[in-house]
């Protein structure tokens, strides 16, 4: 399921999801800009690489993607769900709210896979936490999105506890298979334990940082 958006508008404009998503699209570029000979150091030195962990790669490698589709995948995600979480969370509480559960997803990830030297990048960890938000906080939502059936595409209205539902469990068990399928630590691909945890993080997190109605009276 590809989502096209939900039907819950902001009351708000979303300053900082749409602030995270012009750094992004400036640190995507930037990425194209750099020579390929010199590519793969600038992921190493920005990157989260679990057996050369630093806590400063653990910020930059939110703002990093490893290509079209990655990024594009992202950024959609991120600007259907952000923009009413950062409504209910307040700007400045959801841009911590971000960045903590991108750093519990990039964390987990590392201790997962200790020893592993290839560079893990994408904001999907920290995207991931905004989505269990949304799970929490907007349950009797729905979410129009792009459907196969069978030979054709259709565009339909699923509940948001079934979409981000499906979502999880798909991470979960494509990680657990991950964890299956080889012990060979140096293998690329998803970081499907970072999404387990970054959504995880953003479940338990929302209540910490959610605004209460009392409050949001008066932000």
């Amino acid at each position: 399921m590809i989502p096209l958006r939900d039907v819950i508008p902001s009351r708000r404009l979303p300053v900082f999801t749409v602030g995270i998503i012009v750094l992004n699209t400036l640190a995507f570029l930037y990425e194209l800009s750099v020579p390929e000979e010199y590519r793969e150091m600038f992921f190493r030195l920005y990157a989260v690489v679990p057996a050369l962990f630093n806590w400063p790669s653990v910020f930059t490698s939110m703002f990093l993607h490893a290509g079209w589709l990655h990024f594009l995948g992202n950024m959609l995600y991120l600007w259907i769900f952000g923009d009413n979480v950062e409504d209910r969370l307040g700007h400045v509480r959801f841009v911590i709210f971000y960045l903590l559960c991108g750093a519990v997803a990039a964390v987990a990830h590392a201790a997962i896979n200790p020893s592993s030297t290839v560079p893990t990048i994408g904001a999907s960890g920290a995207i991931a936490g905004v989505m269990g938000a949304y799970f929490v906080l907007f349950p009797h939502s729905r979410i129009l999105a792009l459907v196969p059936l069978f030979f054709y595409m259709e565009i339909i209205e699923v509940p948001a506890l079934l979409f981000l539902g499906f979502w999880f469990i798909m991470q979960f068990f494509s990680g657990i298979g991950s964890l299956a399928v080889s012990g060979d630590v140096q293998s690329g691909g998803v970081a499907f334990w970072a999404h387990v945890a970054g959504f995880v993080a953003g479940i338990v997190g929302v209540a910490v940082f959610r605004i209460r109605k009392s409050q949001a009276e008066w932000s």
